[in-house]
């Protein structure tokens, strides 16, 4: 199976005004200057202490990030005269940064402000810790840069695994996620699923704003999942972990019987492990979507059923019987 790609989006930029509005709640930050610069363009997640631009060393100041002021540097602003706190302000300031962030609770000198607002650069304020704020932030702002793509399937929290599942349209993707939510599990998104990449190896998945928790069933048409099933029915967003593409039974392809050869598909330069269901009247695919779930939570604790069948079958071999004992043990006295 390959996944089309054609589809993956990256914001460019967000203003400041963007990001303000996202963050003061969460992150319990302030705008100190009211209503300037906020027109200002982020362009990346990376976030910029200025203590050695502050002293004088320019070469590589990354002056296209949001400046952070912590401790260190309001400390040496402070220790500063009037004149060489306002050269100091005026070295940061003079560039086109998006804006500044000071953590802490500190309280900015005047000089500071005054000179952000000749060059309408907004600054903030907040009561966390550098450490904390520089982690939420650059959490926020990596959703927002990270590579987005759309894919068609139904995408559910199946013990606790994210499985998404695939196929042409009408093979049954939305009813099997539908059965899977009347026995407990988790609806998070069907028909169109937004996956954002977060790091190196981790794709999380979500409805869109428009149809989150709705579903469209053949023959019965739009039904609310939340609202029929109840708030434990559902969830916003889920870590993809396998995929199960589902298929009419073809008699010509040769489907996997020993599952000792994982099978991956890429996904954004991730690898996910991938499962080819085929479909036969009377196969309960629901149950072994749970089976598929239950399989690969064992694999990632250790246990591996196939491969231990098979070292059970090497170490028979290796015992060089002439005959196998095909004989049973019955308890004793047991005559059910």
């Amino acid at each position: 199976m390959k996944i089309d790609e054609k589809n993956i989006t990256k914001k460019e930029s967000i203003t400041v005004d963007f990001f303000y509005k996202n963050v003061k709640d969460r992150f319990d930050i302030k705008l100190l200057n009211e209503n300037v610069g906020l027109n200002r363009l982020i362009f990346e997640q990376n976030l910029h202490r200025p203590g050695l631009p502050l002293a004088g060393f320019l070469e590589l100041f990354s002056k296209n990030r949001i400046q952070v002021f912590g401790n260190t540097e309001m400390r040496f602003l402070i220790n500063l005269s009037i004149e060489e706190r306002k050269k100091a302000c005026e070295r940061i300031f003079q560039f086109d940064i998006p804006c500044a962030i000071i953590t802490n609770g500190n309280v900015p000198p005047n000089e500071l402000l005054e000179i952000a607002n000749n060059y309408s650069i907004p600054i903030f304020s907040t009561k966390y810790e550098t450490t904390k704020i520089a982690y939420l932030v650059s959490d926020f702002l990596e959703d927002q840069f990270s590579p987005r793509l759309s894919l068609h399937g139904s995408f559910v929290d199946v013990y606790g695994v994210g499985m998404l599942f695939m196929g042409k349209s009408g093979i049954g993707k939305s009813e099997v996620a539908l059965d899977l939510v009347e026995r407990g599990h988790r609806l998070v998104a069907d028909d169109v699923v937004i996956f954002t990449k977060k790091g190196e190896g981790i794709l999380i998945g979500s409805g869109t704003d428009l149809v989150k928790h709705f579903m469209e069933v053949r023959g019965i048409g739009i039904i609310d999942i939340r609202s029929m099933f109840g708030v434990r029915a559902v969830r916003y967003q889920k870590r993809l972990e396998i995929i199960i593409e589902l298929e009419i039974w073809d008699d010509n392809f040769e489907y996997t019987r020993t599952g000792l050869d994982d099978k991956f598909v890429n996904v954004m330069g991730v690898d996910i492990p991938y499962v080819k269901l085929p479909i036969l009247p009377g196969k309960n695919i629901t149950v072994i979507s749970e089976i598929i779930s239950l399989n690969y939570l064992l694999k990632h604790y250790g246990y591996d059923a196939a491969k231990i069948m098979q070292q059970k079958l090497i170490d028979k071999i290796r015992q060089k019987q002439s005959t196998i004992n095909r004989s049973i043990d019955y308890f004793e006295h047991d005559f059910e």
